[in-house]
């Protein structure tokens, strides 16, 4: 069995939700009430948005490589970036990482083709919103990606860094995502919704209302990082 290393602590809430994700689907496949082996390297959020936030993505880069290399040192064989928005530097590190890593940008793609959905929202960061890894993907597979515009990137991305992030769930808020989902659908026609930030989870996991598929990046990346410690 391998031994799952991952990049935790941006941010902390949801790298918690990841253990309890890896814990509750782990025994979902292997129900004798044993615990999955991970490693867990909480580096600082504060530190790589820096980085994002001067698009020094060389710096972040070196970072995220050095965190990684500690997991490897520590007997991870298989590597994850438990958030999105580092994934902006995913194939720079892919191509250097001492260790496979899996992609949530990759695994997210292959769940939206298995529902054979060819237009999905995009709900994150700024960073990932407007960054072009997401769209980079799943152009490869002729699916239609689209994002919120400004003002409302611009209150989720307030909500995510000034809310989710500090572990604050707000009905007014995901009455307000919710909202921005259904004028996607009826401005842009999307068939589904990417949580493409691992704390928006926490606040739509449940959200019914949303009424279209929605995809929780945060569990397929877990779903898929079980797979491959079971195989």
């Amino acid at each position: 069995m391998k031994l799952i290393g991952i990049i935790g602590g941006t941010g902390p809430e949801s790298t918690i939700d990841y253990y309890r994700l890896f814990i509750g689907v782990y025994q979902e496949r292997h129900p004798d009430g044993s615990y999955p082996p991970l490693l867990i390297n909480s580096i600082d959020l504060t530190k790589m948005l820096s980085f994002i936030g001067t698009n020094d993505l060389s710096g972040l880069t070196t970072y995220l490589l050095q965190e990684i290399r500690r997991l490897a040192q520590a007997g991870a064989e298989l590597g994850l970036l438990a958030s999105n928005t580092p994934h902006i530097v995913f194939e720079e590190l892919q191509a250097v990482s001492p260790v496979p890593l899996i992609s949530i940008v990759e695994t997210t793609c292959q769940a939206a083709k298995s529902q054979q959905l060819r237009r999905v929202g995009l709900f994150g960061t700024r960073f990932t919103m407007q960054g072009r890894f997401y769209q980079k993907v799943f152009a490869r597979e002729g699916i239609d990606l689209f994002i919120p515009e400004i003002a409302d990137q611009d209150y989720i991305h307030t909500c995510y860094m000034t809310e989710l992030v500090k572990g604050l769930i707000r009905a007014e808020t995901r009455a307000r995502f919710v909202a921005i989902a259904h004028l996607l659908r009826e401005q842009q026609g999307i068939e589904g919704l990417i949580l493409g930030g691992t704390e928006l989870p926490l606040l739509l996991r449940d959200a019914d209302e949303i009424d279209m598929p929605v995809l929780d990046t945060a569990r397929l990346h877990v779903e898929r990082a079980v797979s491959e410690l079971l195989s």
